[in-house]
């Protein structure tokens, strides 16, 4: 993944460190959907500055996104204390982008805020999952040793 800018914008590039874009590890990697043709270059994450503003209040344009990743992603970085303000919005039903607007209190840059909120929301994320397999697991057992013990 590369950051480049553009225009007045600061783009990621999911060309994941020279995997082609159709590959499946590199859709891993971007999370974007697979149906992506192939060769094809998406950017996920585009990194909005208005004109005289400065770092500590940022846009955040997350492409092939909705309300699913933008609420619980506020509500993570709405937990750290140096977060002033963090919403967002979609720009329209048809559209699959949103706008997250982030603003801290001082001397923190807006973007730490975005990468520790992402951080702690897959934490979130793997320990649910890793709960929900745990609890398969066990009722797979269960139902096992009542199948032997019927016998």
């Amino acid at each position: 993944m590369q950051f480049r800018r553009k225009q007045s914008r600061l783009c990621l590039d999911l060309e994941a460190q020279g995997r082609e874009m159709g590959s499946p590890e590199a859709r891993k990697i971007s999370g974007l959907k697979t149906s992506m043709a192939e060769g094809e270059r998406k950017t996920a994450l585009e990194m909005v500055q208005a004109a005289g503003t400065d770092r500590h209040c940022v846009t955040f344009v997350l492409h092939e996104e909705d309300h699913t990743l933008g609420n619980a992603l506020r509500y993570m970085i709405m937990k750290n204390p140096e977060v002033e303000f963090c919403g967002y919005t979609t720009t329209h039903p048809s559209e699959s982008k949103i706008n997250l607007r982030i603003q801290t209190r001082g001397t923190l840059p807006a973007v730490e805020p975005f990468q520790r909120g992402l951080s702690e929301l897959m934490n979130v994320c793997q320990h649910v999952l890793d709960k929900f397999e745990a609890s398969i697991k066990d009722y797979k057992e269960q139902k096992a040793s009542r199948s032997e013990s019927t016998f």
